[in-house]
């Protein structure tokens, strides 16, 4: 009878190895083979991480001095510097409701990818703290995190739009003032597949619109060295 041997529930000492090299299969601590997902398994060896903007009842300005997105003055930046990669699996954006809204007024929500370089320090933005999604875990992010930029950064190049969400703002004929017929609205980027971002690189995140527009965030992500994918 054959012996299966592994790694009992491998989770921060878990050893990555070049293709082709043989690897020791995990399994649970009582020897138990189980298919874990990828995404789960990352999060409990300490992987996974997440950022917020906004807090309790606080949202966040976006855009221009509030207004209008412009693309200089990004909402959320993740700076990804070289030698690492990420995999962004969630980003919500929840906008509250503008002040003043009138007819045709427009609001947007845009998450995208600057392939190419990572944040330059440029500019004048609030740094954001990020977690763990392993509390017990003392790994800490590789990446950095701004948000609000009040002073213009480099132009990033939005080579990957990973998800656009646009409302549009009509006065309802029977309504007896302007916002009566406005929402809250939310972009949840929820990929099957999330891209791998290789740094140096930013993940970048607007909202914005003709009206002052405000929003909760929260992003998380998988990180990883780039060898593990090169």
């Amino acid at each position: 009878m054959a012996i299966i041997r592994g790694n009992a529930r491998q989770t921060t000492s878990v050893t990555r190895v070049a293709e082709g090299v043989e690897q020791y299969l995990r399994m649970l601590r009582d020897g138990a083979l189980v298919l874990v997902d990828a995404r789960d398994a990352a999060v409990q060896e300490g992987r996974g991480f997440m950022a917020n903007v906004g807090t309790l009842s606080t949202p966040i300005a976006g855009g221009d001095t509030g207004l209008v997105v412009d693309l200089d003055k990004p909402s959320f930046v993740l700076s990804i510097p070289t030698g690492v990669s990420i995999r962004p699996f969630r980003t919500e954006v929840t906008v509250g409701l503008p002040v003043g809204a009138a007819d045709d007024d427009e609001i947007d929500i845009l998450i995208a990818v600057d392939q190419d370089k990572a944040w330059d320090a440029t500019g004048t933005a609030t740094a954001v703290t990020i977690y763990n999604m392993n509390t017990l875990n003392s790994r800490a992010s590789s990446c950095t995190a701004r948000r609000t930029f009040t002073a213009t950064t480099t132009d990033p190049v939005l080579d990957l739009e990973l998800a656009h969400y646009t409302k549009v703002f009509e006065l309802y004929s029977t309504a007896g003032t302007a916002g009566n017929a406005w929402t809250t609205s939310k972009l949840l980027y929820e990929p099957v597949a999330p891209p791998i971002i290789n740094g140096p690189a930013m993940l970048i995140v607007y909202w914005g619109g003709t009206v002052a527009t405000q929003a909760f965030m929260c992003a998380q992500w998988l990180e990883f060295p780039t060898v593990s994918f090169s």
